[in-house]
């Protein structure tokens, strides 16, 4: 009897894992891909949004587009996961049989039980999160004026919240409009806990793009008008956008798999089988043993794991031995608006290992036409190319 084989999540982890799937199997068991969204975001490249919500087209491609002609796509929010049935429940009340599922469906973003943060501020984890960030920033700016500008405060200064500050101010100056944006991170740092060179050229670019840098204090509350940092610094905003940490989502929460019991990710050995040996977990969704610390949950590991997942999931349909993965850091690349920083860049840092400039540049934007050709193709590359 054919197998059925159930991938969770259209993000790069569950993306990658369909396409992995599909090179492997070869028909050799029944492919369903589910996720809430009928597209696959192009999540690294989101901020963009922020500037210019054209961008859309260009990073997000129909997950039916993507999938072969075997693999049946499946709209729906998956509600739970039940191991003992082997059954997904989406929200709808329909219910999906596996045989092996991989959960691939992401993280969601992490409040870390501050006050009043979840409910008074904007997150950036969806294409529909840029697109409301981009018109919550138009309108403020709208209300503002010279005398009067709109206060924007970006949470977090992690990958999310550099790239988000920095397409903010594009935004500012390509309307000259009246804004000021402030960037708060509790830590000592912008790009925390990462090299200083790498610290020191991002905290340059930003200051360049004239984005306040607010570090060593941690945000403590937010009301309706203010966030409060520290002891005593109180900051009044229009727009406030909260990019500081993930946290599993709720299906993982409801399952019985073996998880982080504070964040609810779950965990998974080096070959991204669970304490369940028919259900596989990679991506954000996933604590992927590497050892001392699990896989970062970063694109660049997604898509890497994404491409072993799917031969692990056809080695154990076949009865095979499983692979083990080891994750590779083919290096660090951030954009500040049109500006971008590489760091320890496989196959180029002997030149260099930080640097800037058109380099640094190109090579963010060929990370990003690589895998929209992988997804859709050297067209929808070559037209996306210009925005990224």
């Amino acid at each position: 009897m054919t197998e059925d084989v159930v991938v969770l999540g259209s993000g790069y982890a569950g993306t990658g894992a369909v396409m992995s799937l599909e090179d492997e199997l070869n028909g050799e068991a029944d492919v369903t891909w589910i996720s809430d969204v009928p597209h696959h975001l192009v999540l690294h490249e989101s901020h963009r949004c922020i500037r210019d919500p054209s961008v859309q087209n260009k990073i997000a491609f129909d997950c039916e587009d993507i999938a072969g002609s075997a693999t049946r796509f499946v709209q729906g929010r998956v509600e739970n996961v039940e191991t003992d049935e082997r059954t997904i429940d989406l929200e709808d009340g329909s219910t999906v049989d596996y045989d092996y599922l991989v959960v691939g469906f992401g993280s969601r973003t992490a409040f870390f039980g501050i006050d009043g943060l979840k409910e008074h501020s904007l997150t950036l984890k969806s294409l529909d999160d840029a697109l409301e960030i981009h018109e919550e920033v138009k309108e403020a700016a709208r209300q503002a004026s010279r005398n009067d500008p709109a206060q924007v405060v970006v949470g977090g200064a992690g990958l999310s919240g550099i790239q988000s500050a920095g397409e903010i101010a594009e935004f500012r100056d390509r309307h000259r409009a009246p804004i000021d944006i402030h960037l708060v991170e509790g830590l000592d740092n912008v790009f925390p806990n990462n090299d200083p060179v790498v610290q020191a050229k991002l905290h340059n670019l930003l200051e360049d793009a004239d984005v306040n840098i607010m570090t060593g204090e941690f945000i403590g509350e937010v009301d309706e008008e203010t966030v409060y940092v520290g002891d005593d610094t109180e900051l009044d905003y229009d727009v406030l956008l909260w990019t500081g940490g993930i946290t599993g989502r709720e299906p993982a929460a409801n399952t019985e798999l073996d998880q982080d019991e504070r964040s609810h990710r779950i965990h998974a050995a080096s070959d991204f089988q669970t304490d369940d040996e028919r259900v596989f977990a990679l991506g954000d969704a996933a604590l992927v043993d590497q050892g001392e610390n699990p896989a970062p949950p970063t694109a660049q590991a997604a898509w890497q794991a994404a491409e072993v997942v799917g031969e692990n999931v056809a080695r154990a349909i076949r009865g095979q031995p499983l692979e083990e993965w080891r994750y590779k850091d083919k290096g660090t690349l951030i954009s500040v608006g049109d500006d971008a920083v590489a760091h320890n860049v496989m196959g180029v840092k002997a030149v260099s290992r930080t640097f800037g400039g058109p380099l640094a540049e190109t090579l963010k934007k060929g990370v990003a036409a690589r895998w929209i050709n992988d997804v859709a193709g050297p067209i929808a590359a070559a037209k996306a190319w210009p925005d990224m």
